[in-house]
């Protein structure tokens, strides 16, 4: 992985940085998990508002797919202008979309992955399809619990990606 990232010509600095950006936000999503869930969110509010213009411009930059970017655009506007108007309420909101969209992800996949089996794939991609349509079950039977642990899942995540990176940054070096 480091020669990949060498190759791609990043500074081992950048990914040094990376890595204790992604530290200190798991730490203050395991810390401080409702107001930083709230920046967070209100973070990704203004970037889908930023987005959203940014795509409807593009339109008279280049015409092609016009249709797609007129929705897009629009669609991330009025995300970010919701997220922004309700920073109370829309951690949840996001949150509970991530959850249903994890959930029907982990169904489909179960599925893809035990029909795999029966064509020959094997045990092992059975069995992972049993445990993803599990998860997928769990996770839309329990929504507004799976929503409550977001932030400190991310944020377990975001300090073992965080570490990794840092190693990363001075094999790099």
């Amino acid at each position: 992985m480091a020669a990949k990232i060498e190759e791609s010509g990043i500074p081992w600095w950048l990914v040094l940085l990376e890595g204790i950006f992604a530290i200190i936000i798991g730490a203050l999503l395991l810390t401080n998990t409702g107001m930083t869930t709230v920046v967070l969110v209100q973070v990704l509010g203004i970037y889908w508002l930023i987005s959203g213009i940014f795509s409807i411009v593009s339109i008279f930059l280049d015409k092609t797919m016009w249709g797609w970017k007129l929705f897009i655009g629009i669609l991330g506007i009025l995300a970010g202008f919701v997220v922004l108007d309700h920073p109370l309420w829309s951690p949840f909101v996001v949150g509970s979309v991530l959850i249903i969209i994890l959930g029907f992800q982990g169904l489909i996949v179960g599925i893809v992955r035990i029909v795999q089996a029966f064509k020959g794939a094997g045990w092992g991609a059975g069995i992972l399809g049993v445990i993803s349509m599990l998860f997928g079950i769990f996770l839309l039977a329990n929504i507004f619990i799976a929503t409550l642990a977001l932030p400190t899942v991310i944020g377990i995540f975001a300090i073992l990606g965080g570490i990794i990176a840092v190693i990363m940054a001075f094999r790099l070096r």
